[in-house]
């Protein structure tokens, strides 16, 4: 039966693929092998199978390959993406750090032009003083000069009328005659002087008059001049306040709480004690709406400067400085071993192993060693009650109680402990409770 069934498959086939016959010479003879229709169906069927798997195969690999392909040229742009990106904000930190600087620089030129300007004032105000005395004394002096005048006057006519009587009168002597004529003279003279004095009083005191005007329109001028300054100064303060301000709000931190531990923490005074002595300016103190500008402008400067001791404690810092690839937030997440779904207590940022790991603040190191799950980790206490965390290094660069300081490097990024790769899983805490780290690096920038 079965033989029946492949002579009907032979035969059916025949027509299309007749019957073949290779011949093989040798020395012993000549040989053949017959191929059948079926034989060579079956051999057709299998090399046409065998170039369909070939096809297949290289169909697949090659959309492997351009798959791959697209993911590698994609994970290269989105590198050069995060490097651009890391440029730009570098830049704009150098930048605002220079203006920063800048606007330092021109406080302190515009506080030793304030200085001048007050020493200028304080000594015009003397002069006036000065001047405004010594008219008060020559105008007490011209009052008693001109009463002495209309004294000299009234006894000039009295005894003129003596004299007329004398004359008219019986027996004028010739001694009384000299002695009116003597009084006459000395009378005379001293009008004559008395009225010197007098113009001479006058001119002097035109003179002064004249210097005090000027003392006031310099006066006014310099005002002028200081009321310029000063709004440029409360513009630049009020420029370089606002942000500060800003960042510490915007990481949910108490500005004045956090400003007045400063000030208790930078509060020393002190000096060798000196024997008690008197002011020669009769201890005077000069407050005018200068002054109480100046004084308000350098509490605002002393402000500035608590914001910035503080923000020196405050993690505002990026603790990875070369290229890096920002790879999970704070929050929940699904958890990359797959225990499910569990709360990141920190941001984690992947770069080359041994990449450098730098403080974000200033503080003192607590912890520098292995810990469960954090691998090498670095604890650094902060101020205001912050604690900073970098796990994972490869290599740990200080030891318990060592004070860092901002950009101190503290570490190398490592793979260490419960990890899926090399990176820095970063944490910040404030007392002991985690928050956002993005927080205070973001509030940083608008700064630093």
């Amino acid at each position: 039966m079965r033989r029946k069934l492949l002579d009907k498959l032979n035969t059916a086939l025949e027509r299309r693929l007749p019957e073949q016959r290779l011949f093989m010479k040798s020395d012993a003879g000549t040989r053949f092998i017959r191929l059948r229709p079926l034989t060579m169906a079956g051999m057709l069927a299998g090399g046409a199978v065998l170039m369909s798997w070939t096809i297949v195969v290289t169909a697949i690999f090659l959309m492997d390959s351009i798959s791959s392909g697209n993911q590698r040229e994609q994970s290269q742009r989105e590198r050069a993406i995060y490097e651009a990106r890391l440029n730009a904000l570098s830049k704009e930190r150098d930048d605002r750090a220079a203006e920063a600087a800048a606007a330092q620089d021109r406080f302190f030129v515009a506080l030793e032009q304030i200085s001048g300007m007050q020493s200028s004032l304080l000594a015009s105000e003397d002069r006036r003083t000065e001047l405004e005395t010594g008219i008060e004394v020559i105008q007490k002096t011209l009052r008693r000069t001109i009463r002495e005048r209309d004294g000299a006057r009234t006894e000039h006519e009295t005894l003129l009328a003596q004299l007329e009587e004398n004359a008219n009168g019986t027996g004028p002597t010739i001694a009384r005659a000299q002695s009116a004529d003597g009084s006459v003279a000395f009378l005379t003279a001293a009008l004559e002087q008395t009225a010197e004095e007098r113009d001479e009083a006058l001119k002097f005191s035109a003179e002064a008059e004249t210097i005090v005007e000027d003392l006031r329109f310099e006066m006014q001028l310099n005002e002028d001049r200081n009321n310029r300054i000063f709004q440029r100064l409360e513009e630049a303060v009020t420029v370089s306040l606002e942000p500060l301000d800003k960042m510490f709000r915007a990481a949910g931190m108490p500005t004045e709480s956090i400003l007045n531990e400063v000030r208790r923490g930078y509060s020393g005074q002190g000096g060798p004690l000196l024997p008690v002595t008197k002011s020669t300016s009769g201890g005077a103190t000069v407050k005018d709406s200068t002054s109480a500008r100046a004084n308000t402008l350098l509490k605002e400067l002393d402000r500035i400067n608590l914001f910035r001791i503080a923000a020196d404690k405050t993690p505002v810092g990026v603790p990875v400085k070369s290229a890096f690839r920002f790879t999970s937030g704070f929050g929940y997440r699904r958890d990359p071993k797959g225990a499910g779904r569990r709360m990141h207590a920190g941001v984690d940022f992947a770069a080359a192993h041994g990449t450098p790991i730098y403080a974000s603040a200033d503080g003192v190191v607590t912890h520098a060693g292995w810990q469960s799950g954090y691998g090498r980790l670095v604890k650094i206490k902060h101020a205001f009650g912050i604690e900073t965390r970098y796990a994972h290094n490869s290599k740990i660069r200080v030891k318990v109680g060592q004070r860092v300081s901002r950009g101190d490097r503290i570490g190398d990024m490592g793979a260490t402990g419960r990890v899926t790769g090399t990176h820095l899983h970063y944490e910040v805490r404030i007392n002991g409770n985690p928050v956002n780290p993005m927080t205070y690096i973001k509030a940083g920038r608008d700064v630093f």
